[in-house]
Formats: structure tokens, sequence, C-alpha cells
């Protein structure tokens, strides 16, 4: 995912800004939001875009293009995005851009898997009330805090989150990369955030029920190769971990399951499902150049 920051974000009628940095949900590990620098436009404020007003993203030109106009993306409310992001930030954003509320269901998006289809469902009047909107911690963390993080074994430290390569129709995070190098020589290796049972935000560690010399030895990522299914499948045999998608290769939705956490760490839950398109969001060579999603209708214009 760090090649995408700097990419374009362009609105139908102008340039928005530069992508900067991502919010993912460490729930269900899915990318709520391009964090984007907007330069000197709309006072000089960062925006939150999220992958529902996504009309396209091309790789060609690294540009994301958004079925909203400028005006739009300017009246939106001004969140902070310096601070915790909390439930009650982003129900004025979707009430703002009349957006469902990915949280409404167990999914990653709502009952679906697909940002598209909440953008123009029309459910927002199905929102809860202010006096009974969720409240607090939104579990949105900021991608670039995370890289860096340790990843913790069962037994002993193995290496640091390096970034993330996810799905660009679900924007589910289906793998961490970890870097080893700090333990021994040069080797990237994926680990899904399914196997991990929790993240601790002050220990700035990832925990996985694993052992050093079982991540040691996993199949080594080549960052410069497409992660396909046949490197998935070698993968999830070498750990002997069920498979995240069907017997005929279509995903399986998964249901998120809380690990026991305390006030300072956060729950992980079951991996987002993904599609069969394979379109890998660090870079065009993890997929082909793709829509990134359905095609959407701009939002009508705010007076």
């Amino acid at each position: 995912m760090k090649d995408l920051e700097k990419y374009a974000v362009l609105a139908s009628d102008g340039e928005v800004g530069t992508v900067t940095d991502f919010l993912v949900d460490d729930e269900h590990w899915t990318i709520r939001y391009l964090v984007v620098d907007t330069g000197g436009f709309f006072g000089g404020r960062n925006v939150l875009i999220s992958p529902m007003a996504f009309r396209t993203v091309d790789w060609s030109t690294r540009a994301f293009h958004l079925a909203l106009t400028m005006e739009q993306v300017k009246g939106s409310p001004d969140i902070n995005t310096e601070t915790p992001v909390s439930r009650q930030h982003e129900r004025a954003y979707n009430r703002y851009y009349g957006y469902s509320p990915y949280w409404s269901s167990m999914g990653a998006w709502g009952m679906g898997m697909y940002p598209s289809l909440l953008a123009g469902s029309g459910l927002t009047d199905a929102m809860p009330a202010p006096d009974e909107e969720p409240s607090g911690d939104a579990h949105l963390r900021s991608a670039s805090e995370v890289r860096g993080y340790h990843l913790q074994g069962t037994d002993d430290a193995v290496g640091h989150v390096e970034d993330f390569i996810a799905d660009d129709e679900t924007w589910g995070v289906h793998y961490l990369v970890v870097d080893t190098s700090n333990w021994w020589f040069g080797k990237q290796v994926l680990i899904a955030p399914r196997w991990a049972t929790r993240v601790s935000w002050p220990e700035r560690k990832v925990f996985v029920d694993l052992t050093r010399e079982a991540i040691k030895g996993s199949p080594e990522w080549d960052g410069s190769a497409a992660v396909n299914r046949e490197y998935e499948q070698r993968l999830y045999d070498y750990f002997g971990r069920p498979v995240y998608w069907g017997s005929e290769g279509h995903p399986r939705e998964a249901q998120p399951s809380h690990a026991d956490t305390d006030k300072d760490t956060a729950p992980v839950a079951a991996e987002p499902p993904n599609t069969t398109s394979f379109g890998w969001l660090t870079t065009p060579k993890f997929g082909a150049a793709g829509s990134g999603g359905a095609e959407l209708e701009p939002v009508p214009k705010r007076e």
C-alpha cells in the first residue's frame, strides 16, 4: 500500500489532492478511508475519502477517480485526521454523503462485501438516532503508524510489519508484509491478519499464534512477483490453516471473532472476504488494472 501514497485523487471536475495515508479498521482489517492532502485547497485541510466514493482506480496514471465533485468534497465535515476518528465523526461523514454505515451489520461493508453497494443503498434512514449511536473507538488505525510494529510470535518477536496487501474491490487487507531482516538476513513473508490474536497499540506489536521458527521457515514472498492462488495455497498449506476462499475459488464471507483483550489492546477479527479478481492494491503488478469497484452515480450536489 505504500506505493499508493502520492496517488492523485481526482473529483469529476478537478484534482482534490494526493494520498498521504490510509485508515484501516482493525476489527475487519479493511481500508475505510484515504487520507488526502489537499495542498492549498479547502483551507489546506486534509480530507477523508471512503472507497464508497471511488469510480475507478487508474494504475497507469496513478490516480483515484471519484464519483464526487470538488464542491462536494469542499463541503464535507471537517475531521481532524491527526486524532482518532470517532463513530460520531463517521456518522456526520455518512450523513453528508448519504452513505450507509459499514458497521450496520456483521459484514466488512454492512451486509455486503463491496463498498460500492453501500454507496447507493439508501439505508441512511436506518442509521441509529444520535442517542443510540455507538461511541468511542471506531477501531481506525493509520497504516503508516502500524508499519514498523513488531510481529510477536508465541515464543519471540519475528520482524516488523513493512506494508499491507489488499484487494482493490473489497478493500480488505489480506496480508501483512513482514520484514524479518531484523532477525535474519533479508526475507519477507506474508501473514494473514486472521492469524493474529491481538494488536497492542501501546507495545506497538501484532501478536500471532505462530512460533518464530514457523514464521522463519514460511514461503518467502518476492515483492516483485504477483500474489496468486498458487502462492496462497502453498502459504496456507505450510501453516496448516483453512483457506478463506471456497472450493471453487469463490470467497467465503467470514464473521468477525474477537480475541480476549484489555483496554490497551484492540481485538482482531477474521479476515474479510476477498474477490476472485485478485486486484491487489499495493501496485499494479498485484493485479490487472481494474475498476476498483462498480460505477457509482455522483452524489447530488449540496446547496
